[in-house]
């Protein structure tokens, strides 16, 4: 029986980052990875998969040239299933070959099968070839999660779906309902529109996102109607049949049925542990399956850790890489620190999302007096070569010192620019950076002064240096 310093369970962002970090302090690491294919949920059904499909629905539709060449234009006339796939496949083939060689290089042993507990540092793997023990010091569950698929739902994979199922199928739907306005349904929602699929988007809540500030999801919301999404808010699927010709009839709550060809059920995932036997040792998940931890990311037995999407909010690939190293970190009394008040949020809609700090719901119901200064897209030169004339940049700073409180972001780029605000604020900056700072022309970044002189010129009087 092999023992280990650190044995990591799963190989998504979360136990990828934690395996690394152990080898990289000289520790004893393996990794166990249920499915036979490395990267888990990000890189095989979520995070990669949709993205590339993002970028092979922008690219081949046209999408992003259309404010330039009219609202017809397309590259490609009739796209095809095989033509979106393409552009995924090749991403994840890359991105396993990159975590393959990742594991290879730092010496981590692979294991592939399922894990469960045996006691509180032994796991059994359950392969093909029959069952292996491990044991080790410490263990990191990084799991993940699976979409929920509750009993009410008819799922068939075919015409009724849930959120890992839309490369799977063989053609792209004439018409689509998504039930939930998450994450991922607006993201899912917004990208089928721009291929000229009719999306209805149906959501429990008055509005999309509700982490989200309020003026950057009107904004949100209008461009998605414009190009072809029929949002319904407050709203609630009663059932989910199928007529003839393979039609899918969803009743609502407060309006008439719908009809559609294809039903993407995107209401919530669940953490991927039913098979890891934790009531043996006396860990109890909660309802959707998540695993509580502490600051440390250690659950109620210390030398037992989770990370990532197992653990619930935010659920992120960029926050779960973080916590897999602070796990290892910490497991092994080397420091780390993460400022988990400055975590950027990335929304991949079209147009994207993104934001770092606070809102301005936040900064009110906290009593902060605070000054708000906007870049629209249409008044930056880089805005109007791209074709995006509806993006908008937002800054929220203190009225009185200055300081920079959040940056919220909608159109293209928005995921990079954040990181800029996100620097600053990391520092303590004030709004005064981006005024006295040379941003090069043309570019998205020179949003940030334009936003801050924006800002300042808000303020009764006129604008002096703020020393």
């Amino acid at each position: 029986m092999a023992h280990y310093d650190l044995l990591v369970i799963g190989t998504g962002p979360a136990g990828q980052k934690a395996a690394v970090q152990a080898a990289k302090l000289s520790k004893k690491v393996g990794i166990i990875e249920r499915k036979m294919v490395l990267g888990g949920v990000c890189i095989n059904t979520g995070t990669i998969p949709s993205k590339s499909l993002r970028e092979a629905v922008l690219y081949l539709s046209g999408f992003r040239q259309r404010n330039l060449y009219g609202a017809e234009y397309r590259l490609k006339k009739t796209i095809t299933i095989e033509d979106l796939a393409f552009r995924a496949n090749h991403v994840i083939k890359n991105e396993i070959r990159i975590v393959q060689e990742q594991m290879a290089r730092n010496q981590i042993d692979m294991f592939f099968g399922s894990a469960s507990f045996l006691d509180p540092h032994r796991l059994r793997i359950q392969r093909d070839r029959g069952e292996l023990e491990l044991t080790a010091d410490f263990i990191i569950i990084a799991v993940g999660t699976e979409p929920a698929r509750p009993s009410h739902i008819p799922f068939d994979d075919h015409t009724i779906i849930d959120t890992d199922g839309l490369l799977t199928l063989k053609r792209i739907p004439d018409s689509i309902v998504i039930v939930g306005g998450g994450v991922i349904g607006t993201e899912y929602a917004s990208l089928l529109a721009a291929l000229g699929v009719p999306v209805t988007l149906i959501d429990k809540r008055p509005r999309l996102l509700e982490f989200v500030d309020t003026e950057i999801i009107e904004a949100l919301q209008r461009q998605m109607q414009e190009i072809g999404v029929t949002l319904y808010h407050n709203e609630e699927v009663l059932a989910v049949t199928r007529g003839r010709n393979h039609s899918i009839h969803v009743s609502l709550r407060h309006n008439q049925p719908i009809h559609a060809s294809t039903l993407l059920y995107a209401i919530g995932r669940e953490g991927a542990t039913q098979s890891l036997n934790l009531e043996a040792i006396g860990l109890q998940p909660d309802t959707r399956g998540r695993v509580t931890v502490n600051e440390h990311l250690q659950t109620s037995i210390p030398h037992i850790y989770a990370a990532g999407d197992v653990i619930g909010f935010p659920a992120l690939a960029s926050t779960s890489m973080q916590q897999g190293r602070h796990a290892a970190c910490h497991a092994f009394g080397h420091s780390d620190r993460t400022d988990t008040s400055l975590l950027p949020y990335g929304i991949y809609a079209i147009p994207e999302i993104s934001m770092v700090g606070r809102n301005e719901e936040e900064l009110t119901q906290a009593a902060i007096p605070f000054g708000v200064g906007i870049a629209r897209y249409r008044e930056i030169a880089r805005g109007q070569l791209i074709g995006d004339e509806t993006g908008m940049l937002k800054l929220l700073f203190h009225r009185d010192t200055k300081h920079l409180l959040g940056v919220h972001v909608i159109g293209e780029g928005a995921t990079e620019l954040i990181h800029i605000g996100q620097a600053v604020m990391a520092f303590h900056g004030k709004i005064n950076y981006f005024i006295d700072t040379v941003f090069n022309y043309p570019t998205l970044a020179e949003c940030y002064k334009v936003a801050a002189l924006d800002g300042m010129n808000r303020m009764s009087g006129p604008w002096v240096p703020y020393i």
